[in-house]
């Protein structure tokens, strides 16, 4: 449990693919710090999830799926903060992304579809008076820094994303909203699971994060907090790596 305290009492807060992993801790963050939260998965309802969601507006939506984007953009009356968390490796459901076809699924999914939320949502987002100003927050990857050889299209989407925070900060700091990405270190999801469950690929990585241990959800999730917070209100436009030290490690 973290042991800084924020209050986003009264704020609205998108949070797609928020029913597990960083999503999921992103949204039970903010539920606790007293926002409105609604997340975003890909089964009918809340209730075809074995997660309680009960504490959250739920919206279905296909990241995939530019009508679908478009739609749950529309249901919002009101937003603050948009986190574009929805996505995955393909590689994680036995996808090779060296496939053509498979590739542009991945960008399609992970930058087009986060470029497209943020697009459709930037009308409510303006009229914001949260304190700190409104924010979207990307979440890039060590892929975005490396070439990680299994993932060229989702490696590829989640470096372009930190080209796209850049451009959407300039483009739209004059409207007060503020766009941060936060690049997740190797940190324990559902995706990851089989991965991790592996110690000859965990052991080297571990070797080599001079913290020494893989992240949680929760440690992305108090990240991207701050750099929506009045205390990060002069923030913009930045990649903050949050993994350990993995790539500051020689």
């Amino acid at each position: 449990m973290s042991r800084v305290h924020h209050d986003y009492a009264g704020a609205h807060v998108l949070v797609t693919g928020g029913t597990s992993g960083i999503g999921a801790a992103t949204a039970a963050a903010y539920r606790q710090a007293g926002a409105d939260v609604t997340i975003t998965g890909t089964r009918g309802s809340a209730t075809d999830y074995d997660a309680d969601l009960g504490g959250y507006r739920y919206l279905h939506m296909d990241v995939e799926d530019g009508a679908s984007i478009d739609a749950a953009a529309a249901a919002l009356p009101r937003l603050d903060i948009l986190i574009n968390n929805a996505g995955m490796a393909l590689p994680s459901i036995g996808l090779d992304e060296y496939d053509p076809d498979v590739f542009a699924r991945a960008v399609n999914m992970l930058l087009v579809g986060a470029f497209r939320m943020t697009r459709r949502t930037i009308g409510l987002l303006a009229e914001s008076r949260i304190d700190g100003g409104a924010s979207v927050i990307g979440i890039a990857s060590m892929s975005s820094f490396f070439g990680i050889p299994i993932v060229p299209g989702y490696g590829a989407a989640k470096t372009g994303l930190l080209g796209l925070t850049r451009a959407l900060a300039v483009e739209w700091g004059p409207r007060n909203i503020r766009v941060n990405a936060v690049a997740a270190g190797i940190t324990r999801s559902r995706m990851t699971a089989g991965t991790f469950a592996q110690k000859e690929w965990t052991a080297p990585a571990l070797a080599r994060t001079p913290l020494g241990r893989l992240g949680e959800p929760e440690d992305i999730a108090g990240a991207i907090l701050f750099l929506t917070s009045p205390a990060a209100a002069w923030i913009t436009g930045q990649t903050l790596a949050v993994d350990g030290g993995y790539t500051v490690s020689g």
